[in-house]
């Protein structure tokens, strides 16, 4: 079976090194096309393109998938199978239609919950007990197509959104694998989604990780670990941002404003939300390094009774 795979991030270099492994036929590859980073503005290439590279693998880099010459040398590969993960580009219909075994998607959460761009990251927000991958055939809508196979596991009280991505990743990779030869041998089953179970996740940006300490405790530790590591949840103070890694919950009986300090620790620092208490143990001021609470207040000097975010 000859494949054509699709990917940009981390999440899909996983999938694509054990389609790699295991001796899939890859054809081509196709990442987002290079982009600026960082001051200096040099060209950063993809996860996908690096480990592409290093297997000498056909890379194409589109601007836009859906642009005739992109289309025509798809065509001209003629891949049995088109593998997409976390491309960051909507394929249309006549990229669809083009592999005879269908275009198969590998999407990080249980579907119909979560389609969209970061079902990894909401599940932790929310507060979800487990999440899992999905197998699916691609149609022209977004994480709406047939579900080939579903794999579960549980989310941990500490979960943060990077480990949460490296599991889901690897199971990713391997419940990709038994579903390709599934599709070969001709068993693949296709279960149709229940549009009426679906629910929807935006793009992360910066502004989702601003954090509101009207929200109660239990939401905000849950926010600052699904934003870890990026885009990160942030509070500020004496107009400079800190960045809050890891926190806990706390009942208590002060009477304060939420966003108020109303305890410093030898290793947190306790400020009141709309529902309880919100321990910080780690945190990083802009410019500096990651901390945590005790050795941040060793070196800076955040007064009971100040009230963060203002």
């Amino acid at each position: 079976m000859k494949a054509l795979f699709m990917g940009t991030p981390d999440f899909a270099k996983v999938i694509l090194k054990k389609m790699i492994e295991d001796g899939f036929d890859i054809a081509a590859v196709v990442t987002q096309p290079d982009r600026e980073k960082g001051r200096g503005k040099q060209l950063s290439i993809s996860p996908v393109k690096e480990l592409a590279l290093s297997y000498a693998l056909y890379v194409m880099q589109p601007v836009r998938v859906r642009n005739p010459e992109v289309l025509d040398e798809i065509r001209r590969i003629a891949p049995d199978v088109i593998v997409v993960a976390a491309f960051g580009q909507i394929l249309p219909k006549e990229l669809l239609d083009i592999p005879p075994y269908g275009c198969i998607n590998v999407h990080a959460s249980l579907l119909p919950m979560y389609r969209g761009a970061a079902p990894i990251q909401q599940a932790i927000i929310n507060g979800d007990k487990y999440t899992g991958i999905t197998i699916m055939y691609m149609d022209d809508k977004i994480d709406t197509g047939d579900i080939i196979l579903q794999e579960s596991i549980s989310i941990d009280d500490d979960e943060t959104g990077g480990s949460l991505h490296d599991k889901l990743a690897v199971l990713g990779a391997e419940l990709l694998v038994k579903a390709l030869n599934k599709i070969k041998e001709g068993t693949a089953t296709r279960i149709h989604q229940d549009d009426s179970k679906a629910t929807y996740v935006k793009m992360l940006d910066k502004d989702m990780g601003r954090i509101d300490f009207t929200m109660p405790a239990v939401n905000i530790e849950r926010l600052i670990r699904g934003l870890n590591p990026w885009p990160s949840a942030y509070t500020s103070y004496n107009g400079k941002t800190i960045k809050l890694w890891c926190a806990g919950v706390e009942k208590t009986k002060a009477k304060a404003e939420p966003g108020q300090v109303i305890e410093l620790r030898k290793d947190a620092i306790v400020v009141m939300t709309g529902n309880d208490a919100l321990v910080i143990k780690e945190l990083q001021l802009e410019g500096k390094k990651r901390l945590d609470a005790g050795a941040f207040l060793r070196g800076f000097s955040i007064p009971a009774g100040t009230r963060l975010g203002e």
